[in-house]
Order: structure tokens, then C-alpha cells, then sequence
């Protein structure tokens, strides 16, 4: 395998970037590349569902986003120590194109891959280019993007590949939905690696307001933050509602394709798993969220008849029970949305981007 061409991605410490990272990671390993994987410790959580021939570098990443005074101060010196030493590990490794999907991490990667000319590309998941990908927009020699139109800057082409999604996911591509109606339904409240504190302090009491002849078909399964788990729980049992409460779920492919609804923020992610299954869901933006990046990834979904949109300052206990009830007490239009949501899945994007990295290669060999 030493003749192998050898492909470094480059991804930050969230879901939103390791996913995707991971899916190309999976294809080009079938494709007999050697994939090496450079994050950091964050990014390092998301790593177990990772084939085992991928190779982890965990570095140290830096960024004036967190830390105090003298910890922004040493910020430039540990990013230019990162790209020295990224450098140097290039000069041995002699990698055939590198790959970034975001987040302060990549940094290393990408900066070292510029100063010795490699073959570098970004991936790019939601509509609004994140501030990593926003440097190094210019800076590299192709720019694949997840959700379309994405903004960028002067001068910058983006080719619209999708967002890939995990293999996990796509065996669930396009699972037959069962619609809601009066047997056991199942739904899915995912929160993402940022923010789902708000899911946690009103999807439990909008589900509990749920009329007692549905409660008792429904099961919740709630990914709530650690410190959030145990009031979760119990608040669900208080309610006699039958749910399943964890930081983190392994199966998210396997419960979503059993769901009758989705509740999520709408990462790039999270977006794309559900556009490529196929469920109804109710997306809720993370409010903080860089550019308001996303709303506009809930756009594609929402125009097209997938998804209801309620934006943080309007997600309230009354109007979420509305809405949820709304769609599971209309089997007709449950089946829409289903359809509207698959409708904008691009079960493809792996492939694309696969082409995208080999064709950089082969450019790079002539």
C-alpha cells in the first residue's frame, strides 16, 4: 500500500465537519488511497465510527474564539508552529492532495499544503463559508460546496456537490417511511454538537402537551447535552412519555429512518442526513450560528415542503405542540414532507467529491 496515492483531510472538532470528512474518508479507502485525518482533540470524539486504516493525528489547535487575554496572545505563534511543523511532516509524507472541511484544526493542514504547493481543496457544508474556509476560499485550487447557492467571496467558483453523508446513512437512503397514525410512532430531537440546550428546555414540555391518545403510540428519542441528560429524563418520566435520553447516539441513521418526525437544528449535517432519508422534520437554526448559516441550510428543505422552520426567538412551548401535531395527526401531508425532504437529498455527494479529488491528482501528476 506504500505506492498508494495518500489523501490528508483536514476537519475541526463538530459533527457538521467530521461527517463529511469521515464519508470521503470511507470512499477513498475503497478507491485503495491511504487517508490521514488531522483534528484535534474535539474533533478526536467524532473519530470511533472512522475505518480503522485511517491514521489520526490529533494536533493543537488554536483559536481567538476561547481563552483568556494570554491565551488569544499565543494564538499566532501556535498557528504559524503548526504550519511549520504540519510542513515538515508534508516534506516526508509527500501527500497527493489535502482536503479541508473547516474549523480552526484545519489550519495546519491547509496552510502547510499552500506554502509547498500541494493539491488543496475545501469542502464547504452550509450555505455561508465558515471563517477557516473563508481564508483559505482563495487559497486553494478548488472549492466544493454542501448546500447551493453558497456565498463566496469575489472571484471564488464553488461546484455544488452536496453534503456527503456517512455509509451508515446511505444504507438508509431512501427507507420506506411509515406515516403517523394510531400505532407505535417513533420521534427523533437532535441538537447537534452546539446549542440544543433550547431543545431541551421546550421539546419535552411541547411533547407532554401532545393529546394522551398520541403519547401513548409516541416514543422520544432526545439527544440532550451531558449536563442537561438527568432533567431530561426526568422530566419524561414525571410524564409517563416513554423516551430514550443521550449525549450522544450511535444508530442516528438506524432512528431516524424508524421516525415518524425529526426535531433538529439545522446543521449541514443534520440537513443532509434528513434530505437523504427522507423524514418530515421541524428545524430549529441555531441562533449563534456564524452568518446565520443555518437558516439558509433549512432553506432548500423548507421551499420545498420538507421541513417547518421555527426560529429560535419564536420556538415556544404552545406553538411547537401546534406544529408538531399538526403533522402527525395528517397522515397525507406527513407523506409530502417525507417525499419533499428526499426530493433534496443528494445521496451522490461522496461521488462527486471522490472525482473532485481524484481529477485534482491528476492534474497535479501531468
Amino acid at each position: 500500500m506504500s505506492d498508494s496515492k495518500l489523501l490528508v483531510i483536514a476537519a475541526g472538532g463538530t459533527g457538521g465537519h467530521m461527517f463529511p470528512a469521515q464519508a470521503l474518508a470511507e470512499a477513498m479507502l475503497a478507491k485503495g488511497w491511504r487517508v490521514k485525518l488531522s483534528t484535534d482533540a474535539r474533533g478526536a470524539r467524532y473519530t470511533g465510527g472512522f475505518p480503522d486504516a485511517v491514521e489520526i493525528e490529533q494536533i493543537s489547535s488554536a483559536t481567538f474564539a476561547r481563552g483568556g487575554i494570554l491565551a488569544k496572545l499565543a494564538v499566532p505563534f501556535r498557528v504559524v508552529g503548526g504550519i511549520l511543523g504540519a510542513s515538515f511532516k508534508m516534506l516526508g509524507q509527500k501527500p497527493d492532495v489535502v482536503v479541508g472541511f473547516g474549523g480552526y484544526p484545519t489550519i495546519p493542514a491547509l496552510g502547510a499544503a499552500f506554502l509547498l504547493r500541494k493539491p488543496r481543496m475545501i469542502h464547504e457544508q452550509n450555505g455561508v463559508l465558515g471563517r477557516v474556509n473563508q481564508i483559505f476560499s482563495k487559497r486553494v485550487d478548488a472549492v466544493a460546496c454542501g448546500t447551493w447557492p453558497t456565498t463566496l467571496p469575489d472571484g471564488v467558483d464553488g461546484v455544488h456537490v452536496g453534503n456527503p453523508v456517512r455509509g451508515a446513512v446511505l444504507v438508509k437512503a431512501g427507507a420506506g417511511y411509515i406515516p403517523p397514525g394510531d400505532y407505535p410512532m417513533s420521534m427523533l430531537v437532535i441538537g447537534g454538537s452546539q446549542g440544543a440546550r433550547i431543545l431541551s428546555d421546550v421539546v419535552p414540555a411541547a411533547i407532554a402537551n401532545l393529546p394522551l391518545d398520541m403519547l401513548r403510540h409516541l416514543r422520544v428519542f432526545h439527544q440532550a447535552r451531558g449536563e442537561d441528560e438527568d432533567r431530561v429524563t426526568a422530566f419524561y418520566a414525571d410524564q409517563n412519555i416513554t423516551a430514550t435520553v443521550q449525549p450522544f447516539f450511535t444508530d442516528i441513521p438506524t432512528l431516524m429512518s424508524e421516525a415518524q418526525l425529526v426535531i433538529s437544528r439545522s446543521g449541514a449535517s443534520s440537513v443532509a442526513d434528513i434530505s437523504v432519508i427522507g423524514r418530515p422534520s421541524i428545524l430549529v437554526p441555531f441562533a449563534a450560528a456564524t452568518g446565520d448559516h443555518q437558516t439558509v441550510n433549512a432553506q432548500g428543505l423548507s421551499e420545498a415542503g420538507g421541513a417547518v422552520v421555527i426560529q429560535e426567538s419564536a420556538l415556544q412551548v404552545d406553538a411547537l405542540t401546534a406544529t408538531i401535531q399538526d403533522i402527525l395527526t395528517q397522515e397525507k401531508k406527513a407523506m409530502s414532507m417525507a417525499q419533499a425532504a428526499l426530493s433534496q437529498g443528494r445521496p451522490d455527494a461522496t461521488t462527486s467529491l471522490v472525482d473532485m479529488v481524484e481529477k485534482l491528482a491528476q492534474k497535479a501528476g501531468k
